[in-house]
């Protein structure tokens, strides 16, 4: 059987800086696999589980927010928390504008990387639910007889135009 466990994946290319939020992390009882770099991580095969990236801005290469837009692009949907001992305001919006859940100035709190983490892992795992049912139910869409699909097209489109109807007379009663 595999590790269920939720994974944070931390890309740092400092080696004490990764063991010290390795340790951190797992006195709070979470598994954290640790890279040097982002080619490192891009490489690696990654465990279906719920999960988050803990990285570095300043790295080597490609760094963190260049390869925030790589994850993007790729469709690698995973919450990210920044870190970094140079931020700025420009670069901690264009970070968030991005999509990361976090932008942590080093040295951090020992509290404050737990918690980014465990807001990360939530969003994860309901960004993973929410994609399961909506696989179950393309599934069961493909299933319908082309009848079935008829029948569902008119009442998706019956429910259209009631709420185009009500909104109508919304607007109506605002406007009079």
């Amino acid at each position: 059987m595999t590790d269920q466990r939720p994974t944070i994946f931390v890309v740092d290319d400092d080696a004490s800086v990764r063991d010290a939020i390795s340790n951190l992390l797992e006195s709070a009882g979470l598994r954290a696999l640790l890279f040097g770099s982002t080619e490192e991580f891009w490489k690696s095969p990654r465990p279906d589980t719920p999960a988050c990236l803990v990285l570095d801005v300043r790295l080597p290469g490609v760094n963190g927010l260049e390869f925030q837009e790589v994850l993007a692009k790729n469709g690698v949907c995973i919450p990210i928390i920044f870190i970094t001992a140079h931020g700025d305001v420009p670069m901690t919006s264009r970070a968030i504008k991005a999509g990361a859940i976090d932008f942590l100035i080093k040295p951090f709190q020992k509290e404050e990387l737990p918690a980014a983490v465990h807001s990360g892992l939530d969003r994860d795992r309901i960004r993973r639910d929410e994609q399961a049912t909506v696989s179950v139910l393309q599934y069961r869409v493909e299933q319908l007889t082309s009848r079935e699909r008829e029948v569902m097209d008119w009442i998706f489109l019956s429910k259209v135009d009631e709420v185009i109807r009500i909104r109508n007379l919304q607007r109506g009663a605002i406007a009079v």
